[in-house]
């Protein structure tokens, strides 16, 4: 298999989005069908299994939010230096991501180990379920590089046009975890008595660990990789700086995302834990019609990002609102489906009343907010590609800071609404967030290539 070497400055745009937003689209699906098939398996186990799940999951996507960053990063530094045509950056910024990577990997698993048991704590009541979680997050520290150096080694694969490697590897993953999940949980019958509710845990450090084998695999054999030496992967301060001040806003926002998802946690907890675990499930099926959404975003960084480099701003424009009319399409379909399937989609993962009913309303506000996100998510790929990435942070602290917290309160804690209440305060954030992304990217594009809403309209016109 070789690797897709894209110029994204040329060429039809429609053919680049394709290229790289249906791979990894396709990729993303196999990721969440993995989740799924965990959420599955904590099901055939209690409701407890599934709240702790759901919970231990959180706490430790929290330290992964710096593997995805650093992809962020990395997919924007390296497409903008392949835009202006610089092998020499585009080689040492490759070189200097893995060995960043790597660096910050270590430091983070025994930050998590330390850590992640209190915010495990903070979100949960004492009991099984509490148990559940904190022992299923100390087995996935183990899968941290996995998660971290194959999802930062993959927006170097994406800055070169490639997402198709990615995709082969998630699909993978996902077959060897259908296997793996009931053997570790339940052992073979006679020989051995499996490891329960840790076993799946186990099963993602294997599969996960063979993801990040493979996407390094790839890297190497990048045409900008050949000749490279040792001393291209020795720490040089100057591009780790540059490195950090792209990853640390994006990483930020994504921790402060999945702070958010604790807060949300703890509105629930005072509802039970059928609310959590519904919560829980419900993330997974939003995140199945999110996913041609995620793809199509995520293509639009390498291709804005080369196309910035190449100071080619008309393409830039033409990429974000191509992203934008796509975007529009899906909707149509997504969002009457979180509407009117909810409930049915929530009974594949579960048998409780109580969790499909709690699932499907918060799906049915979700649909709603599809359209939001796609455009919050477009944005945001916009400004990592101008490397304006600070504004996604700032963005993200409002939105899912401060604006998830505050708008809960004032539904469930001022107005009393029960289990809606914490839906219609996320629906709220998300909203007044959007019109404040809109702003800000309207402002950066002004500043950075020469507008983005008034010279479409005037090209319009």
């Amino acid at each position: 298999m070789s690797v897709v070497k894209d110029d994204l400055t040329t060429g039809s745009m429609g053919s680049h989005f394709k290229s790289l937003a249906v791979p990894a689209a396709f990729g993303m699906l196999f990721a969440t069908l993995y989740n799924v098939v965990d959420v599955y398996w904590a099901g055939r186990l209690s409701t407890q299994a599934q709240a702790g799940l759901a919970i231990g999951y959180q706490a430790f996507f929290i330290l992964m939010a710096v593997g995805f960053g650093l992809g962020s990063a990395l997919s924007a530094l390296v497409s903008n230096a392949k835009g202006s045509k610089n092998t020499e950056e585009t080689r040492a910024f490759v070189a200097q991501g893995l060995s960043f990577g790597i660096l910050v990997t270590a430091s983070f698993m025994v930050v998590g180990y330390i850590a992640g048991p209190y915010l495990i704590n903070l979100v949960s009541e004492p009991g099984g379920y509490r148990d559940a979680a904190t022992g299923y997050f100390y087995w996935l520290i183990f899968a941290l590089p996995g998660f971290m150096l194959a999802y930062g080694g993959n927006g170097i694969l994406q800055a070169h046009g490639d997402s198709v490697s990615m995709q082969r590897a998630l699909m993978v993953a996902f077959f060897v975890n259908i296997g793996l999940n009931p053997l570790l949980m339940f052992g073979v019958p006679g020989l051995w008595g499996g490891m329960g509710f840790n076993g799946i845990a186990a099963a993602t450090i294997i599969s996960q660990t063979g993801v990040m084998s493979f996407i390094l695999y790839r890297i190497s054999k990048l045409d900008v990789m050949q000749g490279i030496t040792r001393q291209s992967f020795v720490p040089d301060l100057t591009r780790y700086r540059a490195i950090t001040a792209q990853l640390l806003p994006a990483s930020t926002a994504l921790v402060v995302m999945f702070v958010s998802g604790f807060v949300v946690q703890f509105a629930l907890k005072g509802f039970g834990e059928h609310a959590i675990a519904a919560y829980g499930v419900a993330l997974r099926i939003e995140q199945i019609l999110l996913l041609p959404v995620l793809g199509m975003t995520g293509a639009l960084l390498p291709i804005a990002g080369q196309n910035f480099g190449a100071e080619n701003y008309e393409r830039v424009r033409e990429a974000v609102f191509f992203c934008w009319k796509l975007g529009f399409a899906m909707t149509a379909i997504a969002t009457p489906t979180l509407w009117f399937a909810g409930g049915f989609a929530m009974s594949f993962f579960t048998d409780d009343p109580d969790v499909i009913r709690v699932g499907a309303s918060y799906l049915q506000v979700d649909g709603f907010l599809f359209p939001i996100y796609m455009m919050l998510f477009s944005i945001n790929s916009l400004l990592q590609a101008l490397k304006q990435p600070i504004w996604t942070l700032w963005i993200s602290i409002y939105r899912q800071g401060f604006g998830v917290a505050f708008f809960i309160w004032v539904f469930v804690g001022w107005l009393n609404f029960d289990v809606w209440g914490v839906w219609f305060g996320i629906g709220t954030a998300v909203s007044s967030g959007w019109i404040i992304a809109l702003i800000v990217v309207s402002a950066v594009a002004n500043k950075h290539m020469g507008g983005l809403f008034s010279v479409a309209a005037a090209k319009a016109a």
